[in-house]
């Protein structure tokens, strides 16, 4: 594993324009090295019905996931989740630390709670959220922790589960082709709704546990953009679709002439977005 990402990833790297490795997520009970979200109660619904849950004091400790990735790529090092330590009550869920998903979030992301919040809206109702979340039904956390860093900082024994790309639309064109050329499959990206880490972690897990391999696009969710660079977007791959990319990249379009126009459109992207000698991520996008 470790050969083949040093042998052919950073020229794969280079003819899809990305400046930086994309991230890795792995299992693990050993607790990692990196950062973590503050400690919290779990927000289940077994606390919930209990009244075991001080909402105020979740909400004045929450951090989205998806900051805590942004870091990680920033720093290019680790980030950690687990029960304990996961920031949001919806990450949680979405990791598969959690579920079902509580009442009182479900109503935060929907229509809100009268003198509490008033909600989200990203969904028209309550009701019409859990029907969503039934479909969605993330995989349980297969391991103590959740820990997603820069692929190149994988172990020797670590085997990562998914592989997370951020990318613009000119570099994720060439992703989204060469998914459907390791796989002949026309369908094989995805783009559902979600939450941001719903759509990095959860979507991709719930497709292989369906037996699918498949990508997803995400980085969709308005709450979440603030981590995103302008204009960037989320691309998901198993970690054994990932490995079929970086074998067969070669073989496919982005070492013909046609790929070779688009490259000159991300130089100009990145040229626009003052990035060309960049080697990580813009003072402006942070």
């Amino acid at each position: 594993m470790q050969r083949l990402i040093s042998e052919r990833l950073p020229e794969f790297l280079e003819l899809l324009g990305l400046a930086e490795p994309p991230m890795a997520l792995v299992w693990t009970d050993r607790e990692p090295e990196g950062f973590t979200p503050q400690a919290g109660i779990s927000p289940t619904c077994e606390r919930e019905a209990r009244g075991e849950i001080d909402w105020k004091e979740v909400f004045g400790n929450f951090s989205c996931v998806m900051g805590h990735i942004w870091r990680a790529r920033r720093k290019q090092c680790a980030a950690y989740f687990s029960a304990e330590h996961y920031g949001c009550p919806g990450g949680s869920f979405f990791l598969g630390f959690h579920k079902p998903q509580t009442r009182n979030i479900i109503n935060y992301v929907s229509s809100g709670t009268p003198g509490w919040s008033e909600g989200e809206r990203y969904c028209e109702s309550p009701e019409a959220l859990n029907r969503i979340f039934e479909i969605i039904d993330p995989v349980a956390a297969a391991a103590r922790y959740c820990v997603i860093k820069p692929v190149t900082l994988l172990q020797a024994d670590e085997t990562p589960e998914l592989i997370m790309f951020f990318v613009r639309p000119e570099s994720l064109c060439g992703l989204h082709q060469l998914a459907t050329f390791v796989t002949n499959d026309p369908e094989v990206v995805a783009s559902p709704w979600a939450a941001a880490c719903g759509g990095i972690v959860t979507w991709p897990r719930t497709y292989l546990a369906r037996g699918q391999s498949r990508a997803v696009v995400g980085g969709w969710d308005p709450s979440a953009r603030k981590f995103y660079k302008t204009d960037e977007l989320s691309f998901t791959v198993p970690w054994r679709m990932f490995e079929d990319m970086l074998m067969r990249y070669p073989e496919s379009f982005l070492k013909m002439h046609t790929w070779e126009t688009t490259r000159k459109k991300i130089a100009r992207s990145r040229k626009a977005w003052g990035e060309e000698k960049e080697g990580l991520l813009t003072k402006s996008d942070q």
